[in-house]
Order: structure tokens, then sequence, then C-alpha cells
């Protein structure tokens, strides 16, 4: 297991982790043998393994991780690696992990293969799952990532989208698996209803407290991100920070004839609207807002027994907050 991955410093996880990461790697098969070692590379390098994280402390948290929680686990690493091949495809991404993307490596016909072999992983990873309503749950999270990234398309170069546009579109592509790992661990843990629900809540919460993160990053810039700085601009893809800034009447007098350049936007352009949007309060109020929701995650934590798995959780939401990567 890549020793860069934040999480193995929680012993309670570090080896179910490496079962994880093993696992996935075992998995991984195709009949492209660089794209099959390009494929275990990007398992193994740098992926924060949050996702799968959130499985295993959900289930120490009510219960005891089993052989399942560690395919469900895998499964649902599996499904977010996917997500990322086709997401490099759309934002014409070189880099991915600080390596070269699938799509840049091998073309983007191979890599939308390699996103469906990972789909197909998944699903054979969740055959043991024999209780239609986790089958079902899981089929409707793939149904919300996918209307969160389309969601998000839709608005593409709308200078009136909302917050509330804003978030419906990252509780889909971003916390709706959030919310499936934390669930899915919790059950097959042997938690129960209501406790199920309180860390399916928590993770909802977290997982829009780290999309508001992950924005705030896209402009203030750091080296760590492996990922070219606010490249969906000129898609018109606009974030939280952005967004925020263009409420204020002055602010959107200099931004639009930025943002008017559409796709022509070059790197100077670029460069302008992130120093506009660092020097306009936005970034400060994103982040009050992703604290917000990461206490309203924490405040759902209390609900539970304190034991070792729910500090830990509590412990990385404080962290996620300060996180440069």
């Amino acid at each position: 297991m890549n020793n860069s991955k934040p999480w193995k410093k929680y012993p309670l996880i570090a080896s179910e982790l490496a079962q994880v990461n093993e696992l996935l790697k075992q998995t991984m098969h195709a009949p492209n043998k660089d794209l099959e070692s390009a494929l275990k590379e990007m398992a193994d390098n740098g992926g924060k393994y949050l996702r799968p994280s959130l499985v295993l402390l959900a289930a120490h948290a009510v219960g005891k991780p089993n052989k399942q929680i560690i395919q469900i686990a895998t499964a649902i690493e599996t499904l977010h690696m996917a997500t990322l091949i086709h997401d490099d495809i759309i934002d014409d991404s070189d880099k991915r992990r600080g390596k070269p993307s699938i799509q840049f490596a091998f073309g983007k016909d191979v890599a939308v293969y390699a996103g469906d072999l990972l789909f197909t992983n998944f699903f054979d990873l969740m055959l043991n799952v024999n209780e239609p309503k986790y089958l079902q749950l899981n089929a409707h999270t793939m149904r919300q990532i996918l209307n969160g990234e389309l969601g998000q398309m839709n608005q593409r170069f709308n200078l009136e989208q909302t917050f509330d546009d804003y978030l419906a579109d990252i509780k889909g592509k971003t916390a709706a698996l959030f919310r499936l790992a934390a669930e899915q661990g919790a059950h097959f843990a042997g938690g129960n209803l209501e406790q199920t629900q309180i860390l399916a809540n928590f993770a909802e919460n977290l997982g829009i407290a780290f999309q508001i993160i992950d924005d705030i990053l896209d402009y203030r810039g750091s080296s760590q991100l492996n990922k070219p700085m606010l490249e969906d601009l000129p898609t018109g893809v606009y974030s939280l920070p952005l967004l925020l800034a263009l409420k204020h009447p002055d602010l959107k007098v200099q931004l639009l004839p930025l943002l008017n350049k559409k796709t022509a936007m070059n790197v100077k352009d670029i460069k302008q609207i992130q120093a506009i949007v660092i020097d306009s309060g936005a970034i400060n109020e994103s982040k009050r807002l992703a604290q917000s929701y990461a206490q309203k995650g924490i405040a759902e934590l209390t609900k539970l027994t304190p034991n070792p798995a729910v500090e830990i959780l509590e412990k990385m939401t404080k962290e996620l907050l300060q996180r440069t990567f």
C-alpha cells in the first residue's frame, strides 16, 4: 500500500485498508497489459482512500468489519476510480494523482473502456450483497452521481447559478458516494437502522464540506493537488467561490468581461479571475459554509456511543477542513 495515503496513520483501519488495496489491484485485469498496469498504479498512487475509510470506520463505529465489508469498501473505491477516469475524459485532463491520466496516456476511447471495466468490477464486487434494498441503493447512488454531473453540465456558463443549484449538484456528484460508503459500512457490520442513518447523514455532510474545500483549493492552488488549477473555468463550470463573488455587483462587473470569453479564456484571464475571487472574501465565506456542514456532520456523531472509530471520524472531519491537497 502506498505510504502517502493519509488515512494509513489510523492503526484501527490500516490493515483493513491494506486488504482493500490488495483486493482492488487483484480485480484489475485488462487485455491491454499497459492499461492494466496503469490502473493498478492509479489504485496505489496517492489516492486518499477516504471513501473506503468511511466504510470501515462506520463499521467499527457500530460493530466489526468482516470479509463482506472489505469487499464493499473495495467496490466503493472502484466506483470512485471509474468516475475519476470518466471525469478526466470530459475535462480533457492530462494528469491524475500526479501521473498521466488514463485518457492522456491511452486515448479517450481506451479510457472510456477502462472506466466501463471498473464499473463492471464494481458490480462483481457487489454480487455478494444479498439484500435487494441495498442493491437498489447502490443503483440509486449511481443515478445520483450521474444526475449531479449532468446538473453541473446543465449549469455551464450560467452566471445566475444559485447556491441551491450548486448544492444539488455536489450532493449528487460527491456527497452521495460518501453517504453510501458510511451507510453500507454501518449496516453490514450489524448497525441498527438509527445508527446507520446517523452515519449516513454524517457522511453526506462531510461530503458537502469536502467538495467545498476542494473548490477552495482550486483557487488557492497547491502542488499537492496533482491537477491543473481552475481547469474547469473555460468549460463554464463555476464553483462556490466564484458564485459567491458574482453576488457582489462591483465584482461581477470585473468578472463578466473575463467569463464572457468562455472557451477562449487564456491563462492570464484565469489568473485574473483567481486574483479577483481571492481578494473578494468569497474564499472565507466558502470556508464558513464548509465548516457549517462539517459541524452538522459532527453533531450527528454525538448521537452515537463514543468509541475509537467515532473519535476518528470526528478528527477526520476537522482535518479535512485544514487539508491542502
